[in-house]
């Protein structure tokens, strides 16, 4: 957007202004009181001027060294200045814009620094004084009232006017300035925001990868250490499920980190995302740790969106995990429960009532389950069973509620 080039002077010399106020006011003041000398040397054709005794120059005088108090003391400017200009006037001087010169910058000022009130109460004061000033004064006996009224009223009317538009626009402005910084620093927070669930969503999305499948493989080395000398096949067997597993976590490993190091121009096709029909496969790996996995499902199973299937997928399989890694029990039991627009899943096991060790409650395993089932409207429960054990249950939609759904 262009600037014009009166509104680049004028910026200018607000921004001079403000650096040097004194300079400013003091250059200002002297043409206003080289004015007012002027205007009081101005008298009508064939009219004789007032005695020339000085005073109306003392007068103005005072009422410029008046102005220099403007900044801080507006209205007693404004009060100086109208009681000047009225004994000027009341002396027989010719009433000329350039006579009043100081009166109506003080008016001016006192419209930009106070509020409309004030302006109102002392601007109409002014005004009322000097016409009543002007309609006895003996300068202009042979105009007619209205003439002599009607001048000073509109001259002082003006710099009211153009005070108040002055305040006003310094107003706008300084509200488009405080808008557009709240409209920065909202951008800003959003940003930090949005940065912030990202990490959060990989964070739980690296967890559940690499935390399940080396809980598995601690589980299957562990047992193979076991029986490596009692039973030789079945330990051969457990090293294979070993291989599987560390394959099946650099697999999805690899797919995380490309999906997080893919662009929007990039179109290379990504594994995709792991959902309740890798169910199987994952109780195979419990299984092959040494955990036996029932499964369960009532009603009737329904489509889910994307999001929510990876999300069941994955606290599942994070609740499975804890199994492995805290339970002193060798089973655990997976109950799915379609009941109208939501799916309910419980993952408990059967662990003696002393095992239900707080840990998993306070990990950032829990964490990350409920975190999931939130981020989709759905909630999350997980602690010790009353008859020993843990559970975790979960209540997901079947469509998400809460746009912007995991989907990787």
């Amino acid at each position: 957007m262009t600037t014009s080039p009166e509104r680049r002077y004028t910026d200018r010399l607000e921004e001079f202004a403000d650096r040097r106020p004194f300079l400013v006011d003091l250059a200002l003041i002297a043409a206003l009181m080289g004015s007012a000398t002027l205007g009081a040397s101005l008298t009508l054709p064939n009219a004789d001027p007032p005695g020339d005794d000085g005073s109306a120059v003392l007068l103005l005088g005072a009422s410029c060294l008046a102005l220099f108090l403007h900044r801080t003391h507006p209205r007693v400017t404004v009060v100086v200045n109208a009681v000047c200009a009225t004994l000027v006037i009341a002396q027989g001087y010719l009433l000329t814009p350039l006579l009043l010169a100081p009166v109506m910058a003080s008016l001016y000022w006192l419209a930009t620094r106070t509020e409309r009130e004030t302006v109102r109460r002392y601007g109409f004061a002014t005004m009322a004084a000097l016409t009543v000033a002007a309609a006895v004064s003996d300068s202009m006996d042979h105009l007619s009232l209205l003439l002599r009224t009607i001048g000073p009223f509109f001259w002082l009317l003006l710099p009211l006017a153009a005070g108040t538009m002055t305040r006003l626009r310094r107003a706008y402005l300084e509200a488009t300035q405080a808008r557009a910084e709240h409209a920065e620093r909202t951008r800003e927070e959003e940003a930090r925001l949005r940065v912030t669930e990202e990490r959060m969503r990989i964070a739980r999305e690296l967890h559940d990868v690499v935390a399940h499948h080396l809980a598995l493989a601690n589980a299957q080395a562990g047992t193979a250490e076991h029986l490596a000398l009692a039973n030789p096949r079945q330990t051969q067997q457990i090293l294979h499920d070993l291989t599987g597993t560390t394959s099946s976590a650099l697999r999805e490993l690899k797919a995380t980190l490309g999906l997080l190091r893919q662009t929007d121009d990039e179109g290379a096709p990504l594994e995709p995302a792991p959902g309740l029909a890798r169910l199987p496969e994952l109780v195979s790996s419990c299984a092959s740790a040494g955990i036996t996995v029932t499964v369960a499902t009532e009603g009737e199973p329904q489509p889910l969106s994307p999001g929510v299937d990876l999300t069941a997928f994955r606290i599942v399989q994070e609740a499975l995990t804890n199994v492995t890694k805290h339970a002193a029990t060798q089973a655990a039991h997976v109950r799915f429960v379609y009941d109208g627009p939501r799916l309910l899943i419980t993952v408990t096991d059967e662990g003696p009532l002393t095992a239900a060790a707080p840990e998993p409650v306070k990990g950032f395993g829990v964490m990350g389950m409920r975190e999931r089932a939130h981020s989709i409207g759905g909630e999350l429960r997980a602690g010790p069973r009353p008859e020993g054990g843990f559970e975790v249950s979960t209540a997901l939609p079947l469509q998400p509620s809460v746009s912007g759904d995991e989907a990787g």
